[in-house]
């Protein structure tokens, strides 16, 4: 018997590569804003750079094509976040969604809070949440966290920059977190809250930076939405600007086919953990290096095809 219904139907897929500065909306999985946005672009291949909470929003870097081979440097880059506290209520997982187990009474001062938030700078360890994505065995924690199942969980060590307190009064301020990959915004907020002996919860978090890359270069998905695809294709960044705060190294035209050969090349340059290499062409982006002893040695390469493709207009497609 021969299918009858409807089907659906097929979306052609282009090449596109770059990097977009999305600003995630509350309420959407860092997961969902990658497959709309994915949509929107027809893009062949995407990815992000790294989890935000369906509870927190703002700044979420999305990979097309080429630049995908570069999204570790976004993960391991530094974070900066807005973070809302709710003194006077703990609450289960951290957050404003997690219900109330204790209240207690606020008698907080700015000049209290600003003493507790320093005695948090520098390098702490923080126990993750079990509302994390970090894995046990498998699967994540928020999993075990669902079923009620509390896991043991070893502290982590994480850095915090600067914490500065930008608003707020009596039981809600709002600070301005600079840290290091890996730190829990909402176990911040609760040892905050336990220093100051009246404990908090996470009531808001919005990212407003990750590496060089900021939240006011970021287009929402609304503004997505009502663009025409060449206004999209405006809105993305080459593939190394997730590699924007590393040296850039231009190589002459001899030199650049080696390294995309995979070649060492040496050159009269300082030592470097890792550089953001080009060719003789103000857009020949062809990948990341580092420098040892005067050797510049590839670390990630884009094929000859790919740095041809890095024009984001590419109009090649395909039916998916």
């Amino acid at each position: 018997m021969s299918d009858t219904r409807p089907q659906r139907p097929r979306i052609p897929r282009r090449a596109v590569h770059g990097v977009l500065l999305l600003d995630k909306p509350v309420g959407l999985s860092s997961n969902d804003a990658l497959q709309k946005a994915k949509r929107l672009y027809r893009a062949e291949k995407a990815g992000h750079t790294g989890t935000l909470d369906p509870l927190a929003s703002g700044l979420l870097p999305l990979c097309f094509g080429a630049a995908t081979k570069f999204s570790q440097a976004s993960l391991d880059a530094d974070k900066r976040y807005l973070a809302t506290l709710q003194l006077g209520q703990t609450r289960r997982g951290g957050d404003l969604e997690g219900e109330v187990l204790v209240t207690r009474p606020v008698n907080v001062t700015r000049e209290a809070l600003r003493t507790a938030c320093e005695r948090f700078s520098g390098e702490i360890e923080q126990v993750p949440p079990m509302h994390s994505a970090l894995k046990h065995e498998g699967k994540a924690l928020y999993e075990y966290a669902r079923a009620g199942v509390e896991v043991e969980r070893e502290p982590r060590r994480v850095t915090i920059h600067a914490i500065d307190i930008v608003d707020g009064d009596h039981d809600r301020w709002t600070l301005d977190v600079r840290c290091s990959k890996g730190t829990y915004i909402r176990t911040l907020a609760e040892d905050i809250g336990e220093a100051l002996g009246c404990g908090a919860h996470l009531a808001a978090l919005r990212r407003t930076g990750s590496g060089a890359l900021t939240l006011d270069q970021a287009v929402t998905l609304d503004a997505l939405e009502a663009m025409d695809e060449a206004q999209r294709d405006a809105q993305l960044l080459s593939a190394d600007a997730l590699l924007a705060d590393c040296p850039l190294v231009r190589l002459d035209a001899e030199n650049a086919a080696r390294f995309l050969a995979g070649m060492r090349r040496r050159l009269a340059l300082a030592d470097a953990q890792q550089v953001r290499v080009f060719g003789p062409e103000p857009k020949a982006f062809l990948g990341a290096g580092h420098i040892v002893a005067g050797e510049l040695i590839s670390t990630r390469l884009l094929s000859p095809t790919e740095v041809q493709g890095l024009v984001v207009n590419d109009r090649t497609e395909r039916t998916a």
